[in-house]
């Protein structure tokens, strides 16, 4: 095996990720898309694109009969969001760098909660072959429904200082979340099979804009990051733990585990990705000070540039000997 020319391929595939990251930062920075512009094309992908690319992959390529076991991805993520979280509250309680709660609770949350759709979606496109693209495709779909949960309930709890008494549980069954349920009863039904082409194609062509367009829209979220006032001892505390730590007990569970090659994969990746930009959807929707998890969110994801290539490289060599 070639590691050097793996090394090289997943390097270019990232990127190719983060010139089209670069494509939104720069369209901010110029000034010719506006914040408004960015809302509306943020609310675009989440509320009408990323819910058709879940159903036309899922319609395409899920069946219970091929996925029997397709409920331990939910589990699996609210163990690896668990374990992150378990990880930043033992070290940020430890050590003392935060100034207010908030300020502590937002930095474990960086290191809890990751880019589990968005970037894993197209690291998993560009790695892949479209055959075995669409199998991880369905993972990351099933991950994301314990991801949301979590994210939306106890997420927005802790985040909050507990101050949310009940969570909302409109955000709980966001538009992801609803296009996978209803893809779900849709191959349980077997009314996938009524679905007509000429309806089905439109769908698949509007869905298959989503890769692209969401990492321009993260980028163009970055670009509005103010990299003053930088707490740089905290921030490079939350991105060793995120995008070192995390892999490394993550590759220590496989190692265990030893299970099979894609669901190992999807660990490994989710565990690599950097901190989830839903926690600044959060901070927004609930008026909290977010300047910490902008600063955590645009350093983790500028620093996975160079870290994800590295663990899938090693993921890849420990696939090999295991």
């Amino acid at each position: 095996m070639d590691f050097f020319a793996l090394f090289k391929t997943i390097s270019f595939a990232m990127l190719e990720i983060f010139i089209l990251a670069a494509f939104g930062f720069i369209l901010v920075r110029k000034k010719i898309i506006s914040d408004d512009g960015i809302r509306l094309l943020s609310k675009l992908l989440v509320e009408f694109i990323l819910p058709l690319f879940i159903f036309t992959k899922v319609i395409k390529s899920f069946s219970f009969s091929l996925y029997p076991n397709w409920w331990i991805f939910p589990i699996i993520s609210i163990m690896i969001n668990l374990a992150g979280f378990s990880v930043g509250f033992a070290w940020f309680s430890l050590v003392k760098q935060a100034k207010t709660k908030l300020q502590k609770r937002q930095l474990v949350s960086l290191v809890g909660f990751q880019n589990s759709g968005y970037l894993p979606l197209i690291l998993v496109a560009t790695l892949l072959s479209s055959v075995v693209a669409e199998t991880m495709f369905i993972y990351i779909f099933l991950f994301l429904l314990g991801f949301n949960l979590l994210i939306w309930s106890f997420g927005v709890w802790f985040l909050s200082g507990h101050s949310v008494k009940r969570f909302e549980f409109a955000s709980v069954f966001s538009p992801p979340v609803v296009a996978i349920a209803v893809s779900l009863i849709v191959v349980a039904l077997g009314i996938d099979k009524l679905i007509p082409q000429f309806l089905f194609h439109p769908a698949k062509m509007l869905g298959d804009c989503l890769l692209p367009l969401s990492m321009i829209v993260v980028g163009a979220n970055l670009a509005e990051v103010s990299v003053k006032n930088i707490n740089r001892s905290a921030i490079t505390n939350a991105v060793i733990l995120k995008l070192i730590l995390l892999p490394i007990l993550a590759l220590a569970v496989l190692w265990w585990l030893r299970p099979e090659y894609l669901i190992g994969l999807l660990i490994i990746l989710q565990a690599a990705v950097p901190s989830a930009t839903t926690l600044s959807l959060i901070t927004r929707h609930y008026r909290l000070e977010d300047e910490f998890v902008s600063h955590g969110i645009f350093f983790t994801h500028l620093v996975c540039v160079f870290t994800i290539p590295a663990w899938l490289v090693v993921y890849q060599i420990f696939a090999f000997f295991k």
